[in-house]
Protein backbone atom coordinates (compact mmCIF):
# COMPACT_ATOMS: atom_id res chain seq x y z
CA UNK A 1 0.00 0.00 0.00
CA UNK A 2 0.79 3.55 -0.70
CA UNK A 3 2.22 5.73 2.44
CA UNK A 4 2.63 9.53 2.31
CA UNK A 5 4.54 8.99 -1.42
CA UNK A 6 4.51 12.11 -3.74
CA UNK A 7 7.32 10.02 -5.84
CA UNK A 8 8.49 8.40 -2.83
CA UNK A 9 8.72 9.75 0.44
CA UNK A 10 12.73 10.04 0.82
CA UNK A 11 12.19 12.71 -2.16
CA UNK A 12 12.95 16.08 -1.10
CA UNK A 13 10.37 19.08 -1.66
CA UNK A 14 10.52 22.74 -1.41
CA UNK A 15 8.36 24.51 1.25
CA UNK A 16 6.30 27.19 -0.17
CA UNK A 17 4.84 30.13 2.18
CA UNK A 18 1.06 31.42 1.28
CA UNK A 19 2.67 34.33 0.02
CA UNK A 20 5.10 32.48 -2.56
CA UNK A 21 1.63 30.34 -3.56
CA UNK A 22 -0.65 33.66 -3.72
CA UNK A 23 2.07 34.43 -6.37
CA UNK A 24 2.03 31.68 -7.96
CA UNK A 25 -1.70 31.63 -8.20
CA UNK A 26 -1.91 35.23 -9.43
CA UNK A 27 0.05 34.21 -12.30
CA UNK A 28 -1.67 31.20 -12.87
CA UNK A 29 -4.89 33.13 -13.02
CA UNK A 30 -3.42 35.27 -15.69
CA UNK A 31 -2.48 32.66 -17.90
CA UNK A 32 -6.09 31.05 -17.68
CA UNK A 33 -7.28 34.72 -18.83
CA UNK A 34 -4.32 34.80 -21.89
CA UNK A 35 -3.32 37.87 -20.11
CA UNK A 36 0.22 38.94 -20.11
CA UNK A 37 2.92 37.89 -17.40
CA UNK A 38 0.73 34.82 -16.96
CA UNK A 39 2.41 31.78 -16.12
CA UNK A 40 0.96 27.90 -15.90
CA UNK A 41 1.52 26.95 -12.36
CA UNK A 42 4.02 24.63 -11.88
CA UNK A 43 3.55 22.89 -8.33
CA UNK A 44 5.36 19.77 -8.58
CA UNK A 45 7.34 18.60 -5.54
CA UNK A 46 6.29 21.20 -3.44
CA UNK A 47 5.17 21.26 0.07
CA UNK A 48 1.94 23.01 0.29
CA UNK A 49 1.05 21.24 4.02
CA UNK A 50 -1.75 23.29 5.43
CA UNK A 51 -1.92 26.13 3.23
CA UNK A 52 -5.32 27.63 2.45
CA UNK A 53 -6.53 27.30 -1.57
CA UNK A 54 -9.93 27.22 -0.94
CA UNK A 55 -11.78 28.49 -4.06
CA UNK A 56 -9.16 29.26 -6.01
CA UNK A 57 -8.06 28.63 -9.64
CA UNK A 58 -5.57 25.24 -10.32
CA UNK A 59 -7.02 23.91 -13.33
CA UNK A 60 -4.96 22.21 -16.04
CA UNK A 61 -2.18 22.52 -13.17
CA UNK A 62 1.01 20.32 -12.44
CA UNK A 63 1.22 19.88 -8.45
CA UNK A 64 2.77 16.00 -9.45
CA UNK A 65 4.31 14.88 -6.50
CA UNK A 66 3.27 17.67 -4.42
CA UNK A 67 2.61 17.55 -1.04
CA UNK A 68 -0.86 18.87 0.49
CA UNK A 69 -1.28 17.20 3.58
CA UNK A 70 -3.91 19.01 5.40
CA UNK A 71 -4.34 21.57 2.92
CA UNK A 72 -7.38 23.04 2.36
CA UNK A 73 -8.82 23.08 -1.09
CA UNK A 74 -12.26 23.70 -0.37
CA UNK A 75 -14.19 24.62 -3.11
CA UNK A 76 -11.17 24.57 -5.31
CA UNK A 77 -11.35 24.46 -9.18
CA UNK A 78 -8.33 21.44 -9.90
CA UNK A 79 -9.96 20.34 -13.57
CA UNK A 80 -7.33 18.46 -15.68
CA UNK A 81 -5.11 18.88 -12.62
CA UNK A 82 -1.95 16.56 -12.65
CA UNK A 83 -1.75 15.21 -9.42
CA UNK A 84 -0.02 12.38 -9.83
CA UNK A 85 1.33 10.57 -6.93
CA UNK A 86 0.32 13.55 -4.45
CA UNK A 87 0.64 13.64 -1.00
CA UNK A 88 -3.44 14.62 0.03
CA UNK A 89 -3.44 13.28 3.31
CA UNK A 90 -6.41 14.45 5.32
CA UNK A 91 -6.72 17.35 2.86
CA UNK A 92 -10.42 19.03 2.90
CA UNK A 93 -11.37 19.25 -1.00
CA UNK A 94 -14.60 19.81 0.30
CA UNK A 95 -17.19 20.38 -3.06
CA UNK A 96 -14.08 20.74 -4.84
CA UNK A 97 -13.80 20.47 -8.76
CA UNK A 98 -11.36 17.43 -9.71
CA UNK A 99 -13.36 16.84 -13.36
CA UNK A 100 -10.86 14.44 -15.39
CA UNK A 101 -7.57 15.17 -12.52
CA UNK A 102 -4.92 12.66 -12.62
CA UNK A 103 -4.86 11.23 -9.63
CA UNK A 104 -3.35 8.24 -10.22
CA UNK A 105 -1.41 7.05 -7.05
CA UNK A 106 -2.28 9.70 -5.25
CA UNK A 107 -2.79 9.26 -1.32
CA UNK A 108 -6.14 10.40 -0.22
CA UNK A 109 -6.16 8.82 3.15
CA UNK A 110 -8.15 10.50 5.56
CA UNK A 111 -9.45 13.47 3.08
CA UNK A 112 -12.41 15.42 2.80
CA UNK A 113 -14.58 15.34 -0.27
CA UNK A 114 -18.01 15.23 0.49
CA UNK A 115 -20.03 16.97 -2.26
CA UNK A 116 -16.59 16.90 -4.84
CA UNK A 117 -17.02 16.44 -8.68
CA UNK A 118 -14.14 13.74 -9.75
CA UNK A 119 -15.92 12.89 -12.73
CA UNK A 120 -13.54 10.64 -14.71
CA UNK A 121 -10.98 11.12 -12.63
CA UNK A 122 -8.05 8.55 -12.93
CA UNK A 123 -7.36 6.85 -9.46
CA UNK A 124 -5.48 3.97 -11.01
CA UNK A 125 -2.28 2.48 -10.21
CA UNK A 126 0.94 4.94 -10.68
CA UNK A 127 4.73 4.08 -11.18
CA UNK A 128 7.12 5.73 -8.82
CA UNK A 129 9.00 8.36 -10.39
CA UNK A 130 12.09 10.25 -9.34
CA UNK A 131 13.51 13.40 -10.27
CA UNK A 132 17.37 13.13 -11.78
CA UNK A 133 19.60 16.40 -11.56
CA UNK A 134 18.42 18.09 -14.81
CA UNK A 135 14.85 17.67 -13.29
CA UNK A 136 14.04 14.93 -15.80
CA UNK A 137 11.61 12.62 -14.31
CA UNK A 138 12.50 8.64 -14.38
CA UNK A 139 10.77 5.31 -13.46
CA UNK A 140 12.62 3.86 -10.03
CA UNK A 141 13.60 -0.11 -11.22
CA UNK A 142 12.77 -2.26 -8.49
CA UNK A 143 10.00 -4.01 -8.30
CA UNK A 144 8.12 -2.26 -5.31
CA UNK A 145 7.65 0.57 -7.70
CA UNK A 146 3.69 0.88 -8.40
CA UNK A 147 2.10 3.14 -6.20
CA UNK A 148 -1.84 2.43 -5.16
CA UNK A 149 -4.27 4.98 -5.41
CA UNK A 150 -5.66 5.13 -1.66
CA UNK A 151 -8.81 6.12 -0.19
CA UNK A 152 -8.38 4.69 2.91
CA UNK A 153 -11.02 6.01 5.65
CA UNK A 154 -11.75 9.26 3.42
CA UNK A 155 -14.96 11.08 3.42
CA UNK A 156 -16.90 11.39 -0.04
CA UNK A 157 -20.46 11.36 1.22
CA UNK A 158 -22.62 12.84 -2.23
CA UNK A 159 -19.60 13.06 -4.28
CA UNK A 160 -19.83 12.76 -7.98
CA UNK A 161 -17.42 10.04 -9.21
CA UNK A 162 -19.23 8.99 -12.82
CA UNK A 163 -16.91 7.47 -15.24
CA UNK A 164 -14.02 7.67 -12.53
CA UNK A 165 -11.40 5.19 -12.73
CA UNK A 166 -10.80 3.39 -9.05
CA UNK A 167 -9.04 -0.41 -10.71
CA UNK A 168 -6.92 -1.26 -7.69
CA UNK A 169 -7.04 1.34 -5.49
CA UNK A 170 -7.58 1.30 -1.63
CA UNK A 171 -10.77 2.20 -0.49
CA UNK A 172 -11.15 0.38 2.60
CA UNK A 173 -13.11 1.92 5.61
CA UNK A 174 -14.32 4.97 3.15
CA UNK A 175 -17.48 6.68 3.88
CA UNK A 176 -19.42 6.81 0.05
CA UNK A 177 -22.68 7.63 1.45
CA UNK A 178 -25.12 8.95 -1.47
CA UNK A 179 -21.70 8.91 -4.03
CA UNK A 180 -22.84 9.14 -7.77
CA UNK A 181 -20.90 5.97 -9.26
CA UNK A 182 -22.78 5.87 -12.58
CA UNK A 183 -19.93 3.86 -14.87
CA UNK A 184 -17.04 3.84 -12.31
CA UNK A 185 -14.46 1.21 -12.87
CA UNK A 186 -13.97 -0.60 -9.54
CA UNK A 187 -12.40 -3.72 -11.13
CA UNK A 188 -9.92 -5.44 -8.14
CA UNK A 189 -10.51 -2.56 -5.77
CA UNK A 190 -10.29 -3.14 -2.11
CA UNK A 191 -13.41 -1.35 -0.91
CA UNK A 192 -13.61 -3.42 2.52
CA UNK A 193 -15.75 -2.38 5.55
CA UNK A 194 -16.76 0.81 3.07
CA UNK A 195 -20.32 2.57 3.56
CA UNK A 196 -21.81 2.72 0.80
CA UNK A 197 -25.35 3.39 1.41
CA UNK A 198 -27.72 5.02 -1.12
CA UNK A 199 -24.80 4.78 -3.76
CA UNK A 200 -25.92 4.93 -7.13
CA UNK A 201 -23.55 2.04 -8.58
CA UNK A 202 -25.46 2.30 -11.76
CA UNK A 203 -23.56 0.15 -14.47
CA UNK A 204 -20.34 0.54 -12.55
CA UNK A 205 -17.74 -1.96 -12.69
CA UNK A 206 -17.03 -4.24 -9.57
CA UNK A 207 -14.97 -6.92 -10.98
CA UNK A 208 -12.71 -8.96 -8.82
CA UNK A 209 -13.32 -6.25 -6.41
CA UNK A 210 -13.29 -6.86 -2.34
CA UNK A 211 -16.51 -5.18 -0.67
CA UNK A 212 -16.41 -7.47 1.98
CA UNK A 213 -18.11 -6.31 5.08
CA UNK A 214 -19.11 -3.44 3.06
CA UNK A 215 -22.68 -1.56 3.49
CA UNK A 216 -24.64 -0.80 0.43
CA UNK A 217 -27.97 -0.75 2.24
CA UNK A 218 -30.19 1.50 -0.43
CA UNK A 219 -27.38 1.65 -3.37
CA UNK A 220 -28.71 1.40 -6.66
CA UNK A 221 -26.86 -1.10 -8.94
CA UNK A 222 -28.76 -2.19 -11.67
CA UNK A 223 -26.40 -2.69 -14.18
CA UNK A 224 -23.74 -3.09 -12.11
CA UNK A 225 -20.88 -6.12 -12.70
CA UNK A 226 -20.00 -7.96 -9.84
CA UNK A 227 -17.99 -11.01 -11.79
CA UNK A 228 -16.20 -12.80 -8.85
CA UNK A 229 -16.88 -10.09 -6.70
CA UNK A 230 -16.12 -10.58 -2.77
CA UNK A 231 -19.77 -9.34 -0.83
CA UNK A 232 -18.94 -11.76 2.15
CA UNK A 233 -20.20 -10.27 4.95
CA UNK A 234 -21.63 -7.32 3.01
CA UNK A 235 -24.90 -5.59 3.74
CA UNK A 236 -27.17 -5.45 0.75
CA UNK A 237 -30.28 -5.37 2.34
CA UNK A 238 -32.53 -2.64 0.31
CA UNK A 239 -30.13 -2.50 -2.39
CA UNK A 240 -32.05 -2.21 -5.45
CA UNK A 241 -30.42 -5.05 -8.06
CA UNK A 242 -31.35 -6.75 -11.26
CA UNK A 243 -33.17 -10.31 -11.11
CA UNK A 244 -30.24 -11.70 -12.84
CA UNK A 245 -27.59 -10.30 -10.19
CA UNK A 246 -29.93 -11.89 -7.54
CA UNK A 247 -28.93 -15.33 -8.82
CA UNK A 248 -25.56 -14.17 -8.55
CA UNK A 249 -23.81 -16.81 -6.37
CA UNK A 250 -21.04 -14.31 -5.47
CA UNK A 251 -24.23 -13.04 -3.27
CA UNK A 252 -24.57 -16.31 -1.10
CA UNK A 253 -21.92 -14.53 1.68
CA UNK A 254 -24.03 -11.37 1.39
CA UNK A 255 -26.00 -10.49 3.88
CA UNK A 256 -29.41 -10.23 2.27
CA UNK A 257 -33.41 -8.96 3.16
CA UNK A 258 -34.91 -12.32 4.84
CA UNK A 259 -38.32 -14.02 3.99
CA UNK A 260 -40.66 -15.76 6.63
CA UNK A 261 -41.27 -19.10 6.95
CA UNK A 262 -44.77 -18.65 7.32
CA UNK A 263 -45.65 -15.45 6.23
CA UNK A 264 -49.29 -15.64 6.24
CA UNK A 265 -49.79 -16.34 9.77
CA UNK A 266 -46.57 -14.48 10.76
CA UNK A 267 -47.69 -11.56 9.60
CA UNK A 268 -51.11 -11.95 11.24
CA UNK A 269 -49.94 -12.49 14.35
CA UNK A 270 -47.72 -9.31 14.10
CA UNK A 271 -50.10 -7.27 12.41
CA UNK A 272 -51.89 -8.14 15.76
CA UNK A 273 -49.74 -7.46 18.15
CA UNK A 274 -49.19 -4.07 16.74
CA UNK A 275 -52.49 -3.01 16.61
CA UNK A 276 -53.12 -4.14 20.33
CA UNK A 277 -49.77 -2.15 20.71
CA UNK A 278 -51.71 1.08 18.35
CA UNK A 279 -54.93 0.48 20.86
CA UNK A 280 -53.26 0.57 24.21
CA UNK A 281 -51.02 3.49 23.89
CA UNK A 282 -47.84 1.06 23.46
CA UNK A 283 -48.62 -0.35 26.85
CA UNK A 284 -49.79 -3.70 25.58
CA UNK A 285 -49.03 -5.75 22.58
CA UNK A 286 -45.99 -5.17 20.37
CA UNK A 287 -44.70 -2.75 17.98
CA UNK A 288 -44.80 -4.26 14.35
CA UNK A 289 -40.77 -4.15 13.41
CA UNK A 290 -40.75 -5.88 9.40
CA UNK A 291 -37.21 -4.28 9.04
CA UNK A 292 -35.00 -6.49 5.89
CA UNK A 293 -38.25 -8.43 5.31
CA UNK A 294 -39.03 -9.02 1.67
CA UNK A 295 -42.72 -8.95 1.14
CA UNK A 296 -42.73 -8.41 -2.22
CA UNK A 297 -45.90 -8.69 -4.55
CA UNK A 298 -47.89 -9.63 -1.29
CA UNK A 299 -51.10 -8.21 -0.78
CA UNK A 300 -51.29 -5.45 1.71
CA UNK A 301 -54.73 -3.22 1.68
CA UNK A 302 -55.71 -1.29 3.74
CA UNK A 303 -53.20 -2.84 6.37
CA UNK A 304 -52.55 -0.67 9.64
CA UNK A 305 -48.75 -0.38 9.86
CA UNK A 306 -48.89 3.28 11.51
CA UNK A 307 -45.62 3.86 13.30
CA UNK A 308 -43.99 0.71 12.57
CA UNK A 309 -40.98 -0.13 11.66
CA UNK A 310 -40.00 -0.85 8.52
CA UNK A 311 -36.82 -0.10 7.07
CA UNK A 312 -34.85 -1.38 4.62
CA UNK A 313 -37.90 -3.50 3.79
CA UNK A 314 -38.83 -4.95 0.26
CA UNK A 315 -42.06 -4.28 -1.15
CA UNK A 316 -41.82 -3.97 -4.82
CA UNK A 317 -45.19 -4.12 -6.33
CA UNK A 318 -46.94 -4.69 -3.21
CA UNK A 319 -50.55 -3.91 -2.85
CA UNK A 320 -50.41 -1.54 -0.11
CA UNK A 321 -53.63 0.93 -1.19
CA UNK A 322 -55.50 2.36 1.54
CA UNK A 323 -52.56 1.44 3.80
CA UNK A 324 -52.59 3.30 7.05
CA UNK A 325 -48.47 3.83 7.42
CA UNK A 326 -48.51 6.91 9.34
CA UNK A 327 -45.42 8.08 10.88
CA UNK A 328 -44.12 4.98 9.98
CA UNK A 329 -40.06 4.30 9.35
CA UNK A 330 -39.30 2.77 5.81
CA UNK A 331 -36.32 4.88 5.24
CA UNK A 332 -34.02 2.57 2.16
CA UNK A 333 -37.06 0.35 1.34
CA UNK A 334 -37.33 -1.14 -1.61
CA UNK A 335 -40.83 0.08 -2.94
CA UNK A 336 -40.48 -0.02 -6.73
CA UNK A 337 -44.10 -0.01 -8.55
CA UNK A 338 -45.64 -0.74 -5.35
CA UNK A 339 -49.40 0.63 -4.90
CA UNK A 340 -49.71 3.26 -2.34
CA UNK A 341 -52.90 4.93 -4.35
CA UNK A 342 -54.93 6.80 -1.38
CA UNK A 343 -52.76 5.32 1.08
CA UNK A 344 -52.16 7.49 4.53
CA UNK A 345 -48.56 8.17 4.68
CA UNK A 346 -48.78 11.53 7.13
CA UNK A 347 -45.07 11.75 8.38
CA UNK A 348 -43.71 8.83 6.85
CA UNK A 349 -40.25 8.15 6.84
CA UNK A 350 -39.49 7.36 2.95
CA UNK A 351 -35.63 8.65 3.50
CA UNK A 352 -33.39 7.03 0.54
CA UNK A 353 -36.23 4.98 -0.44
CA UNK A 354 -36.98 3.98 -4.28
CA UNK A 355 -40.52 3.95 -5.40
CA UNK A 356 -39.21 4.10 -8.31
CA UNK A 357 -42.78 3.94 -11.06
CA UNK A 358 -45.14 3.42 -7.66
CA UNK A 359 -48.22 4.84 -7.34
CA UNK A 360 -48.70 6.96 -5.17
CA UNK A 361 -51.97 8.76 -6.22
CA UNK A 362 -54.28 10.83 -3.83
CA UNK A 363 -52.02 9.28 -1.29
CA UNK A 364 -51.67 11.60 2.17
CA UNK A 365 -47.70 12.84 3.23
CA UNK A 366 -48.65 15.67 4.91
CA UNK A 367 -47.38 16.57 8.60
CA UNK A 368 -49.06 14.75 11.45
CA UNK A 369 -50.15 17.03 14.23
CA UNK A 370 -48.64 16.08 17.44
CA UNK A 371 -51.02 16.88 20.26
CA UNK A 372 -48.80 18.21 22.75
CA UNK A 373 -48.86 22.07 24.05
CA UNK A 374 -45.93 23.19 21.55
CA UNK A 375 -48.62 21.88 18.73
CA UNK A 376 -45.49 20.16 17.20
CA UNK A 377 -46.02 19.00 13.19
CA UNK A 378 -44.00 15.31 12.31
CA UNK A 379 -43.33 16.13 8.54
CA UNK A 380 -43.00 13.61 6.40
CA UNK A 381 -39.44 12.68 5.37
CA UNK A 382 -38.40 12.22 1.60
CA UNK A 383 -35.35 13.13 1.47
CA UNK A 384 -32.98 11.69 -1.23
CA UNK A 385 -36.06 9.43 -1.84
CA UNK A 386 -36.07 7.82 -5.29
CA UNK A 387 -39.95 8.84 -6.62
CA UNK A 388 -38.56 8.62 -10.67
CA UNK A 389 -41.96 7.58 -12.88
CA UNK A 390 -43.96 7.85 -10.04
CA UNK A 391 -47.49 8.81 -10.13
CA UNK A 392 -48.27 11.68 -7.30
CA UNK A 393 -51.60 12.85 -8.90
CA UNK A 394 -53.54 14.95 -6.38
CA UNK A 395 -50.90 13.66 -3.54
CA UNK A 396 -51.18 15.83 -0.08
CA UNK A 397 -47.26 16.94 0.33
CA UNK A 398 -47.93 19.85 2.01
CA UNK A 399 -44.92 20.95 4.40
CA UNK A 400 -42.90 17.46 3.29
CA UNK A 401 -39.32 17.30 3.06
CA UNK A 402 -38.11 16.16 -0.84
CA UNK A 403 -34.51 17.97 -0.43
CA UNK A 404 -32.56 15.94 -2.87
CA UNK A 405 -35.44 13.47 -4.20
CA UNK A 406 -35.53 12.27 -7.77
CA UNK A 407 -38.90 12.93 -8.83
CA UNK A 408 -37.67 13.04 -12.73
CA UNK A 409 -40.82 12.14 -14.85
CA UNK A 410 -42.77 12.08 -11.90
CA UNK A 411 -46.76 12.61 -12.48
CA UNK A 412 -47.47 15.37 -10.05
CA UNK A 413 -50.98 16.68 -11.66
CA UNK A 414 -53.09 18.01 -9.41
CA UNK A 415 -50.35 17.66 -5.97
CA UNK A 416 -50.42 20.23 -3.20
CA UNK A 417 -46.64 21.05 -2.44
CA UNK A 418 -47.22 23.96 -0.53
CA UNK A 419 -44.20 24.81 1.72
CA UNK A 420 -42.88 21.38 0.98
CA UNK A 421 -38.95 21.51 0.93
CA UNK A 422 -37.77 20.95 -3.00
CA UNK A 423 -33.96 22.05 -2.24
CA UNK A 424 -32.09 20.24 -5.12
CA UNK A 425 -34.76 17.92 -6.03
CA UNK A 426 -34.72 16.58 -9.68
CA UNK A 427 -38.10 17.73 -11.27
CA UNK A 428 -36.94 17.05 -14.93
CA UNK A 429 -39.41 16.24 -16.98
CA UNK A 430 -42.24 16.19 -14.22
CA UNK A 431 -45.60 16.85 -14.95
CA UNK A 432 -46.97 19.73 -12.67
CA UNK A 433 -50.37 20.67 -14.33
CA UNK A 434 -52.08 22.20 -11.61
CA UNK A 435 -49.85 21.00 -8.33
CA UNK A 436 -49.77 23.66 -6.19
CA UNK A 437 -46.12 25.15 -4.73
CA UNK A 438 -47.55 27.99 -2.93
CA UNK A 439 -43.93 28.85 -0.72
CA UNK A 440 -42.43 25.80 -1.51
CA UNK A 441 -38.63 26.34 -1.26
CA UNK A 442 -37.19 25.43 -4.73
CA UNK A 443 -33.23 26.26 -4.39
CA UNK A 444 -31.03 24.53 -6.88
CA UNK A 445 -34.43 22.44 -7.46
CA UNK A 446 -33.49 20.39 -11.64
CA UNK A 447 -36.32 21.04 -14.35
CA UNK A 448 -38.35 23.09 -12.36
CA UNK A 449 -39.93 25.97 -15.17
CA UNK A 450 -39.97 29.66 -13.97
Amino acid sequence: MSSAQGFGSNSPRTKLTQSQLNAILLRHQAFRKSQPGGVRANLKMRDLSHLDLSGIDLSDADLSGAKLFSARLTGANLCNANLYAADLRLANLEKADLRRADLRGACLRGAVLSEATLVEVDLRDGTLLHYDASGEMYAQEYEDSVLTSELTAATIRGADLSRAKIANAFVMQTDLTDAILRGTKFMRANLTGSNLTGCDLTDADLTEANLSGARLSGAVMTGCAINRTNFSGATLIGAILDAAQMRSPNLQAAVLAKTLENPEDDLREMLMEHLTWIDSGGKAGKRADLSALDLSGRKLDGINLSAAILQCIALRGANLSGASMAIADLSLADMRKANLSKADLRGVNFERATLTGADLTGAQLGPVHIQTMSGHIWRANLQRARLGMALLCKADLRKANLAGANLAGADLTGADLSEADLTGADLTGAVLDGATLDQAIVEEAIGLAG
